[in-house]
């Protein structure tokens, strides 16, 4: 059984993803094997501090026992998921585990610059250790069906996908939480994004991938009325569009995480974790030059 530590606290993420693995407080369908939560560090949070005593109290609950500091956790854990809201402390908290030969999974959004994202996957490369980091949007049950059906459907030709898009000045653009929209799109495209453009209003977003084969996938972020996870995939011979159910992801998200921190495997390629970063920063240069097209060969 795979050992687990968890180093900040200020999602609720840490809560849901040790429920799961613990197989505790939740319905059986949704427990997921071979790891367990064993010890977390609370750590600090700039963006949501008043949630962060709550959530320790609730792993306290599930019986994790809490630490002072993250190297408390060297010498009793397998593994280490980063889970901050803030993904540019992402690179501090991960390094030192990555470096000490701990396989990491970083939780959304994986980093805020496409630099730390090369250093963090070098690093893991370098030291011989997996590195994973995806939101549970990646692997919902509707993204791995159209994933399924390639045979049937022909290649993906384009995607559009929709996410809430809410806006905080330490997870710029859409780091904070238009990075669900990002992760679906590239699930179903797949790498190769040379350019990007954003079309930005206070209430919506919208941000145009162009893909060197010709391909083009967009992000609308939404920041009012109703907002849903929803895609459309248009393939060679379907098109299919779908609404995105939310109730197993993090169980699909577990299941990877606990393949990638187990068998020491990268279920998403180094090449694509970096790129997922710099669609997201080259979409926020974009906004900054007023719709402007972003090379991302000039963050890679």
């Amino acid at each position: 059984m795979l050992r687990v530590g968890i180093v900040d606290c200020d999602t609720s993420h840490v809560v849901a993803f040790t429920q799961r693995l613990n197989h505790i407080g939740i319905a059986e369908d949704q427990w997921v094997d071979g790891a367990r939560v064993v010890a977390a560090v609370p750590g600090t949070s700039e963006i949501f501090p008043d949630r962060l005593p709550g959530f320790v109290q609730q792993l306290r609950d599930l019986g994790v026992e809490i630490l002072d500091n993250p190297v408390d956790i060297l010498g009793s854990v397998d593994a280490v998921l980063v889970e901050s809201n803030e993904g540019g402390v992402h690179l501090d908290r991960a390094m030192p585990f990555l470096k000490a030969g701990l396989p990491v999974f970083i939780d959304k959004p994986f980093t805020t610059s496409t630099a730390d994202a090369r250093r963090l996957v070098e690093t893991a490369a370098a030291n011989g250790v997996s590195l994973l980091s995806a939101s549970a949007l990646r692997y919902a049950s509707e993204i791995q069906e159209v994933q399924s059906r390639a045979n049937d459907i022909g290649p993906i030709l384009g995607v559009d996908t929709c996410t809430p898009c809410s806006l905080h000045p330490r997870n710029p653009g859409l780091f904070h939480y238009g990075v669900h929209g990002v992760e679906m799109l590239f699930a179903l495209m797949g790498t190769g994004c040379v350019g990007v453009r954003t079309i930005w209003q206070e209430g919506a977003e919208v941000v145009v991938g162009r893909w060197a084969d010709g391909r083009l996938g967009t992000v609308r972020g939404t920041r009012k009325g109703v907002y849903a996870f929803a895609f459309t995939a248009f393939a060679e011979k379907a098109v299919l569009q779908k609404s995105v159910d939310g109730r197993y992801f993090y169980r699909e998200l577990c299941k990877h995480i606990v393949e990638s921190l187990s068998n020491r495997t990268w279920p998403v390629a180094p090449t694509e974790l970096v790129e997922v970063v710099a669609f997201q920063e080259a979409a926020l240069r974009s906004q900054e030059r007023d719709g402007s097209e972003v090379l991302l060969s000039s963050l890679l």
